[in-house]
């Protein structure tokens, strides 16, 4: 009896061990996970999984390395950071003189309605709403520079083609026949703004990024703001109408800038 018992204690030790190594070997390999996807150039997200993963591992990191307040970084505020891994296929989208039409889009009030719902229904829904925004870009011979969680950063050839992608994208949401979006409406802010596609000294197309992307914060859920120099680059088209919004001031840019809301014909 007594060698039995010793023997399944034994067995039981070395169960209890099997399971440590197994438990340090899987944490090294998260890490190794984490690392990866944290650092070096950013994939472009493919599917609603990858998507998911990776929110997942930056907003551990973002708790863990500041806190809660953290989470609170903009979508549009972290797309401008990344302009530049992509700045030859922008170059290639840009019109004859050298111009590129950015467009800026986020989900209004995503935080609220990522904790409402779950993350399991809320990637159905990105999925979704990706789904729509994508396919009106493409229509429009548009190119995705980057996504992030909700928010994109699209560029186009000519203003009047940028204009005709967010007005789609704003129907489409709207008038959406898939279950997913019929269940849980979501409406989208979208911002525009045109400038030169390739900056002097490194500067000058930062600027007219981060510029769409204050445009697109001024917005509301289901509006479409433009700057003055999009207005002025769109011309007299029929098909299109511009509303003045008056002049604000946009963060860290000097002066006040008019906006216009834009709305189909």
């Amino acid at each position: 009896m007594t060698y039995a018992l010793l023997a399944v204690a034994a067995a039981e030790f070395v169960a209890l061990i099997v399971l440590v190594v197994l438990l340090v070997s899987a944490r090294r390999s998260l890490a190794r996970l984490r690392r990866r996807a944290l650092s070096g150039p950013r994939p472009r997200p493919r599917t609603a999984a990858s998507r998911a993963v990776k929110a997942v591992v930056e907003t551990a990191a973002r708790v863990r390395d500041r806190g809660v307040g953290g989470l609170l970084v903009s979508s549009l505020e972290d797309l401008t950071r990344w302009v530049s891994e992509d700045r030859a296929e922008i170059v290639r989208v840009a019109a004859p003189d050298g111009t590129v039409t950015i467009l800026f889009s986020d989900i209004e009030d995503s935080t609220a309605l990522n904790e409402s719902m779950g993350d399991e229904r809320w990637v159905r829904v990105l999925d979704a709403h990706d789904e729509q925004l994508r396919r009106a870009v493409a229509r429009q011979h548009g190119h995705v520079v980057k996504s992030q969680g909700d928010g994109y950063m699209v560029v186009f050839g000519e203003p009047a083609a940028a204009a005709r992608a967010a007005l789609e994208i704003q129907q489409a949401l709207e008038r959406s026949s898939g279950r997913v979006l019929r269940r849980t409406p979501i409406r989208v802010r979208i911002g525009m703004h045109v400038g030169t596609a390739v900056a002097r000294d490194g500067d000058y197309f930062g600027r007219n990024v981060a510029f769409s992307a204050r445009v697109a914060a001024e917005a509301q859920g289901g509006q479409i703001l433009v700057s003055d120099d999009f207005r002025a680059a769109l011309g007299e088209e029929e098909q299109f109408t511009l509303t003045p919004c008056g002049e604000v001031e946009l963060k860290g840019l000097a002066d006040r800038h008019a906006l216009w809301e834009l709305a189909a014909a």
